[in-house]
């Protein structure tokens, strides 16, 4: 009997031949859509291969929206093949059911999604159950790698749960999309069109798609609505250096109202009197009332996951995330690195066992390769498996992204910026093997009696002194830059001399002077701390307990979220700067926002977006059976659906359009 390894795409196949062995061997047939010799046989899909149906495909008359089809919640959900795969779809179901194959290997990408394409092909084709199903999970393409996943493949059927909660996922934005964008569209789309002009407009909505546009919008409103608050901070100018005031506790302005915060005051007449009191005796100096000194430690950064490298990618290369994925994919194929799409960030105890191998590739890869000799030498790599880097329990699917120490000349074959993007993960990860950086601070407390009205208070100043004293590893990422001010001139002589000042020593002041500041309005989101955002759902609540409860959670995937902000920038929803990778809201993406706040409010939140991604996980885990997130969700969408469908509030909407329409009128979108 055969062995038939089905793979998710050609590159990957190609991939699992190399490691079989049956690629280029005098014996090996490439037929048509598949590779086959002696008792092995390597298919692929093309991706997707099948799709769920559209309505229409059940009932005709469902073609036409109307309200009076709504809400349409199938009792069994039908599927097709993708017109333009059906010729490897047919190769892959002949395959699948060919007599002589007795053991079905599923190579697809080890995920949930990958989990979704092949039994979506293996629930068409009709796959019987005399064939031996086993599932590969891999963590690279290298040919250790998948030659183990082969060796330890478990069978499918361990990952049923995780195959239910990739069809609940299917199923659920199915329904919302469907059932939520024709309800709105019916009702509103003319309000829309109306107003706006347009021929044409359906209001698309969707699950994780409407939240995270809801994120944007709110952020856009904040800015727009902030209204500056100035401060003004009290400073002292000492020999080389400046302390800054604070109402500490004996202060006369203690606790009082006219603070902004400890360090200022809202109105600048209240910092003058207080420098007039300071100012009143003579001599003007300060008295050391505390000098403490310690070392910092800052410890190397957890590893990557994607969302992290996101993150970077955007702000230190202005790539989008889509961008990103797309390269760190190519690097995995091209066996540089391991799987892209996790959110961990930590290693497994069975990597860790194995890391010597990765760094030990890595002395190959010059910008680190003196970091890796030396890491080897001293075996600084053994006790890793005891740090906060190594982590059984952090890891769902897939360990966090890495090198594999293989496949350097695959990097002249990829873009410039692929090789930045390789370059930031080898030397995040080369850099857990090496020490913390360690900082010199020196914290000083100054302090000056006043009085006022017969009563004497202690005002307090304060000054921080901090200067690297031992790199560790940002010997390996590089060495941030300091603020600008007196950290940066620090010497070690000077530290020492501020160290070395006694507690009761008076220090002269040449000025007290008062420093205007400003409140600021949040930051719009750029493309990468809009995946962060969405990966962190939870910060996002305000209420501590619903917090914790959907802790862990985010919004979407690590494999979903790039292709949800490619989705609302193609709508008009979002405009995406290429150049500073900064995301505003379009004035259509504000009026869908307010659409769906006075209508189905909850899809615009992150505590339930998230709470729904939770649920897919407990599916997973088998914690919530398929039946109960079921009945959940179609609860969720036949009440939403009936309640816009009983709503008549089109002039509201109007109104509300019609406040945020003089911001867009004057152009401040554009210069955003």
């Amino acid at each position: 009997m055969k062995n038939l390894y089905i793979a998710e795409k050609p590159s990957v196949a190609r991939e699992f031949a190399k490691a079989l062995g049956i690629s280029g061997s005098a014996n090996a047939g490439s037929k048509d859509g598949f590779i086959e010799s002696g008792d092995s046989i390597i298919t692929w899909c093309v991706g997707h291969l099948v799709v769920m149906s559209y309505p229409e495909v059940y009932d005709p008359n469902l073609k036409k929206w109307a309200m009076a089809t709504i809400p349409f919640v199938p009792q069994d959900y039908k599927y097709e093949i993708i017109p333009s795969a059906s010729k490897q779809y047919n190769v892959v179901k002949k395959l699948l059911n060919r007599a002589d194959v007795g053991c079905i290997y599923v190579c697809t990408d080890s995920g949930r999604e990958g989990e979704y394409i092949y039994r979506l092909v293996d629930m068409m084709a009709g796959v019987g159950p005399d064939k031996a199903k086993k599932r590969v999970w891999i963590d690279s393409q290298t040919e250790e790698e998948i030659l183990r996943g082969i060796r330890e493949a478990k069978d499918l059927s361990e990952y049923d749960n995780l195959s239910d909660s990739a069809y609940l996922r299917a199923q659920e934005d199915y329904l919302m999309g469907i059932n939520f964008s024709r309800a709105l569209s019916l009702k509103y789309s003319y309000t829309v069109r109306q107003y706006l002009g347009l021929d044409r407009c359906v209001i698309a909505v969707g699950r994780v798609m409407t939240c995270v546009l809801g994120m944007i919008v709110k952020r856009e409103r904040e800015i727009r609505e902030f209204v500056p608050t100035p401060f003004y901070r009290v400073m002292a100018s000492l020999d080389g250096f400046e302390a800054e005031w604070k109402a500490v506790d004996g202060s006369l302005y203690y606790e009082s109202p006219l603070l902004y915060k400890e360090n200022g005051f809202k109105k600048k007449e209240n910092a003058q009197e207080l420098i007039d009191l300071l100012n009143e005796n003579q001599p003007v100096e300060l008295t050391v009332t505390k000098v403490e000194k310690k070392v910092e430690k800052k410890a190397p950064p957890m590893l990557y996951n994607l969302a992290e490298l996101q993150n970077d990618c955007s702000r230190l290369f202005k790539i989008s995330p889509s961008e990103t994925l797309a390269i760190v994919q190519e690097l995995y194929e091209k066996k540089l690195v391991t799987y892209p799409r996790t959110d961990a960030r930590v290693l497994s105890t069975a990597v860790a066992k194995e890391i010597g191998k990765n760094i030990s590739g890595l002395k190959n890869y010059a910008p680190v390769a003196p970091f890796a000799e030396n890491i080897m030498n001293q075996g600084a790599y053994k006790g890793v498996a005891k740090s906060k880097y190594v982590n059984d329990k952090q890891i769902t699917d897939h360990y966090a992204i890495i090198p594999t120490g293989q496949g350097f000349g695959a990097l002249n074959s990829v873009s410039d910026t692929a090789k930045k993007v390789y370059d930031i993960i080898a030397k995040r990860f080369i850099s857990i093997f090496y020490p913390a950086a360690e900082y010199e601070k020196v914290s000083l407390t100054l302090t000056r009696d006043i009085s006022k009205e017969g009563e004497t208070k202690t005002e307090s100043f304060f000054a921080n002194f901090k200067r690297l004293k031992k790199p560790g590893y940002l010997s390996i990422v590089g060495i941030p830059s300091e603020k600008k001010g007196e950290e940066e001139k620090l010497t070690p002589e000077r530290l020492e001399e501020l160290s070395g000042l006694k507690k009761g020593q008076k220090l002269p002041v040449s000025k007290f002077e008062i420093k205007e500041g400003e409140t600021t309005p949040p930051k719009r989101y750029s493309s990468g701390t809009l995946i962060l955002a969405m990966e962190n759902a939870g910060q996002l609540i305000e209420d501590e307990e619903l917090r914790s409860q959907i802790k862990g959670s985010g919004i979407g995937t690590s494999a979903t979220r790039d292709s949800i902000i490619t989705k609302l920038v193609t709508n008009k929803y979002i405009a995406l700067n290429k150049k500073t990778q900064i995301v505003t809201p379009t004035f259509l993406g504000e009026i869908i926002y307010d659409v769906v706040y006075y209508s189905i409010n909850s899809l615009l939140r992150a505590e339930m977006t998230a709470s729904w991604e939770k649920g897919l996980t407990g599916v997973a885990d088998g914690s919530i059976s398929k039946e109960e997130y079921t009945d959940k969700m179609t609860t969720f969408v036949i009440n939403n659906t009936n309640l816009v469908k009983g709503l008549n509030n089109q002039n509201q909407i109007t109104y509300i359009f019609d406040k945020t329409k003089p911001y867009y009128q004057k152009g401040a979108a554009k210069k955003a």
